[in-house]
């Protein structure tokens, strides 16, 4: 389906919108914000972000909300679609001097309804240490701004870790922290532990047990987002140099990389079983990048301006059996039954994918994801069965799926690199050999090392030995890789080491060069999607999507967190909250 609206209903905010589920609604006695609701000023302030986490509590009601505006952070019970929000009543509520909160994270492994550990990222290059039940403050890290002094623009616990932390800067450096140790009253010293294209990655020289624990320097700019994929496994990095990042957490090596189209990448999200990462950014566009193959798969074009967040929907991804499609015809055909293809699987009842089905017969996935943007607008995509496995007959009758397809190799013509030597690539979350051949057509040589993956992890093991103790989590303290090319930071490390990174830096990349490479192809050479809804939501731009079982949650700069009925889930906010509520909140 293309977009929805035009002419004068593009200024109009709309309140809910229609997809193949049913209607999605906004609730208004739902929204959090600034309690008082004093006008904020937006100009100028870091983006206004949302961190939920779930405490288990006994009355069923355990969800909790964390968000930011200006100098302002607040912690509430989440009552989402139950009941109307009671702004009056925050848990906890903080007001910062000197320096505003950017991000946000809290530790869902050690959540309890009596406490939660909540990281919380500052423009100064700070990191603090809360517990917003308690209405402690636990501990402030790199609070002389020692370590790095520029902003902070993303914080998240490292998945199944209790005390481990990676932290992302403008300055294009990232650091591990272990919340026990201390960060030390000098500035760190650097060893070199591993380099790569455009990457590097340092261990912390010092005599006792102290943060960070790892320096990575990645590209060209600000850091600007990381995403762990669902296992945990990898982790994907998007700069503003325009390149998506993809490294092998385990063993400190580059899985892929991607250019935008053009300007920096703003954001990044795996898809649930760790297949496919989307990103969006200055290009105005969404793309579609195979984690399996190293290549894009689709770009999206929907936004009249920069998408600042990208998110898969796990509650609408979906499979249904289906039957190969055979055709030869014009591209004018070709274009009418790919639009037939799409209503086909958006009108059938669809169930939730596991896809852990051992049926032979051929099974149709339906990805869902969304974004929004500085356009105002959310965006809602469907990532198909034919786009994501085009079939051969069509791709002879059509030119871009050619072009698309010839950056794989056909069945059984072997490897396109040697080094990836053609058997089943673990994915991230998913161990089953994967429906199409690798694609190695990267030209750095990260991917092409893996044919001699024991030498490379007996060579990590060797250099990660003098900080494997630094935590029980030996595999965590290992991780951890970012592309270099950055001359931020580097006065502490060793004149030998700084030779290295000058070397890597004369041979990363130009960008320049890339467009109409597998890196970053033409837009004619990849499938174009149109989103399945484009609407305005908000005056301001947008900052927050998060998709939750029965509700969508977005924030825009004003400091509104909306949260937006899933179909069948409206009714659950009762009307009896609602006429207590006319305003749609408690003041």
């Amino acid at each position: 389906m293309a977009a929805e609206g035009g002419g004068k209903e593009m200024n109009e905010i709309k309140t809910q919108f229609t997809t193949r589920e049913g209607l999605y609604k906004l609730l208004s006695h739902s929204e959090y914000s600034r309690p008082n609701r004093v006008p904020f000023n937006s100009q100028g302030s870091n983006p206004v972000k949302v961190s939920f986490v779930n405490v288990n509590d006994q009355s069923g009601n355990g969800d909790r909300i964390c968000f930011n505006v200006g100098r302002e952070l607040y912690f509430y019970i989440y009552k989402g679609v139950r009941k109307a929000a009671d702004l009056s009543k925050p848990i906890d509520k903080r007001i910062y001097k000197g320096t505003q909160p950017t991000c946000h994270d809290f530790n869902h492994l050690t959540a309890t309804a009596e406490s939660v550990s909540l990281l919380v990222g500052f423009s100064a290059g700070q990191v603090q240490l809360i517990d917003p039940i308690k209405k402690e403050t636990s501990k402030l890290f790199n609070e002389e701004r020692l370590i790095d002094k520029s902003r902070v623009t993303c914080v998240k616990w490292v998945p199944g870790s209790e005390s481990l932390f990676l932290v992302a800067h403008s300055s294009g450096n990232m650091y591990l922290y272990n919340v026990e140790h201390t960060c030390g009253t000098t500035a760190p010293h650097y060893q070199l532990l591993k380099q790569g294209e455009s990457f590097a990655v340092h261990t912390c020289k010092s005599k006792s047990t102290r943060n960070p624990l790892l320096k990575w320097t990645v590209g060209e700019g600000a850091l600007n987002e990381f995403a762990f994929s669902p296992d945990g496994k990898f982790l994907a990095c998007v700069s503003q140099d325009g390149f998506l990042r993809v490294f092998n957490f385990d063993s400190v090596e580059l899985h892929g990389t991607m250019k935008s189209y053009f300007g920096g990448l703003l954001c990044v999200c795996w898809s649930p079983d760790g297949k496919y990462i989307v990103t969006g950014g200055e290009d105005d566009l969404v793309t579609v990048w195979s984690f399996v193959d190293c290549r894009v798969i689709a770009r999206g074009q929907g936004h009249k301006s920069w998408v600042s967040v990208v998110a898969f929907d796990p509650n609408t991804t979906s499979v249904e059996e289906t039957d190969p499609m055979e055709f030869s015809g014009s591209d004018e055909d070709f274009q009418e039954l790919i639009s037939f293809g799409r209503d086909r699987a958006n009108s059938t009842q669809s169930r939730l994918s596991k896809r852990n089905s051992t049926d032979s017969r051929p099974v149709s996935v339906t990805y869902r994801f969304g974004s929004v943007g500085q356009d105002t607008q959310l965006c809602l995509w469907d990532l198909t069965e034919d786009i994501l496995f085009p079939h051969q007959p069509l791709s002879r009758t059509r030119t871009h799926t050619n072009v698309m397809n010839a950056t794989s190799p056909p069945a059984g013509s072997g490897p396109a690199n040697p080094g990836s030597n053609g058997n089943s690539i673990t994915t991230p979350g998913n161990t089953i050999p994967p429906p199409l051949p690798r694609s190695n057509s990267l030209p750095h040589s990260a991917v092409s090392n893996t044919g001699s993956k024991s030498s490379v992890d007996s060579a990590i093991a060797s250099g990660v030995s003098k900080f494997a103790t630094l935590s029980i989590h030996d595999r965590k303290e290992r991780h951890h890789d970012k592309d270099h090319k950055r001359n931020h930071s580097m006065g502490h490390i060793s004149s030998k080491s700084s030779d290295k990174l000058n070397l890597v830096t004369k041979n990363k990349t130009d960008p320049a060069k890339t467009l109409g490479t597998a890196l970053c192809p033409r837009m004619e050479d990849v499938p174009l999607l149109e989103p399945l809804i484009c609407k305005k939501i908000a005056h301001e731009r947008l900052t927050v999507l998060i998709f939750l079982e029965d509700c969508i949650v977005t924030a825009c700069q004003e400091g509104f967190i909306c949260t937006w009925a899933r179909p069948g889930k409206v009714g659950l906010l009762s009307s009896q909250n609602q006429a207590n509520s006319p305003s749609g909140t408690v003041v």
